[in-house]
């Protein structure tokens, strides 16, 4: 039976940047993956700067576009807002190619990948057996790094807590008039589909399209009729091959704990993904090595790296969620008042998005006292 100090489930973003982080560090660590890679996941493919230049390697080969200016539409009000930027806003990628990459600059400093191998069970105890479909496998930590549905919290005993939203996203091929047309920008479209968005990304020569709704209250809506409303809106009236992929994102963080029988949880088994904008990767990969520096100062210890981690994520993670989740409710459920602020903010607060994808600022820590002041503002 194989041994090791760390076993990552999960060959994401995040489990893959934890295996590198742990691996630098001289942590004998396993991922282990129930496909073979590389691997096609569903996910719209947008990686904005701030989760970019924090990587500790160059990732441009696996960059199919890059933008520099960010399109949002509010269709119902007729009002459009663009950003610019000197740096690619967002970098679009495959995530088959983008998770590939990472897993095997982790193998090349020392971490063992075991493809094909489903997590079927976990004895817990002073050391991890984990029961998988080729064998068992040990390892004193394990990092869950297996994505929104995560089997492994559910076997380690995480009840849900999360907030997780539907999305359904297309990968299409149009006519080369239509691509050329909508190839040129990103753009978000916030009136596309009632308490959420509809997304057009450009890859290298085809489409991400796709739609989401943020209110959990409001499951029943019919994402399929919106995607195709969504398509008139581009304009899109001939489709040479179109390839459907339904998926969810957890909003929020679990409300519990992030360790719990020597068990981390990191990005979507988390809840880490941004609440406004759902984008994923970059805490993904934040949250992937806070885990593995965690247990790495805690040299081993389990208590002290459980520690280190939740206060890690205190410090670097969960304020900025926390101020999302307060801004998304109110964007997304009070449209009224959204409305009333995007008419005499629009274009700001479209320059303040985009400083947090870019990394250049986060969301306010006095958001509830920030934001009632321009309420006041624009209605009394």
């Amino acid at each position: 039976m194989k041994t090791f100090d760390v076993a990552i489930i999960g060959s994401g973003p995040s489990g893959a940047s934890a295996a590198l982080e742990l691996a630098k560090n001289g942590i004998s660590t396993v991922i282990i993956e129930k496909e073979i890679l590389p691997r096609y996941k569903t996910c719209g493919g947008g990686f904005v700067f701030r989760g970019r230049k924090n990587m500790p390697f160059d990732i441009a080969s696996v960059v199919e576009r890059e933008f520099y200016d960010v399109d949002i539409h509010f269709e119902k009000m007729n009002v459009k807002h663009t950003t610019k930027r000197d740096n690619p806003i967002i970098s679009m990628i495959m995530r088959d190619a983008f998770d590939n990459l990472i897993v095997e600059k982790a193998k090349e400093n020392g971490v063992t990948l075991l493809q094909n191998h489903k997590v079927l069970d976990i004895t817990f105890g002073e050391m991890q057996t984990i029961h998988t479909s080729e064998g068992d496998v040990k390892a004193k930590f394990i990092i869950a790094a297996d994505g929104a549905l995560s089997p492994v919290a559910k076997i380690a005993g995480w009840k849900e807590t999360r907030t997780i939203i539907p999305a359904l996203e297309y990968e299409v091929e149009v006519p080369d008039s239509d691509f050329e047309r909508l190839s040129q920008n990103v753009r978000f479209d916030f009136d596309a589909i009632p308490y959420g968005y509809g997304w057009c990304f450009p890859k290298k020569n085809h489409l991400s399209i796709g739609v989401a709704v943020f209110s959990k209250t409001n499951s029943k809506i019919n994402l399929k009729e919106y995607y195709a409303t969504y398509l008139k809106t581009l304009g899109i009236n001939e489709m040479i091959k179109e390839s459907a992929h339904g998926f969810v994102i957890p909003i929020s963080p679990r409300t519990d704990t992030f360790v719990q029988k020597n068990v981390f949880l990191i990005g979507d088994a988390a809840g880490f993904a941004d609440p406004i904008s759902a984008e994923g990767i970059s805490n993904a990969i934040l949250s992937g090595k806070l885990a593995a520096q965690s247990i790495v100062e805690g040299n081993l210890n389990s208590s002290i790296a459980a520690q280190l981690y939740h206060k890690k994520l205190e410090e670097n993670l969960l304020p900025e969620i926390k101020s999302g989740l307060f801004i998304a409710k109110m964007f997304y459920e009070k449209q009224t008042l959204r409305n009333g602020i995007i008419k005499k903010y629009g274009q700001y607060l479209a320059e303040a998005m985009t400083d947090l994808f870019m990394g250049d600022r986060t969301y306010p820590k006095d958001y509830k006292k920030t934001i009632t002041r321009k309420i006041k503002e624009i209605f009394f």
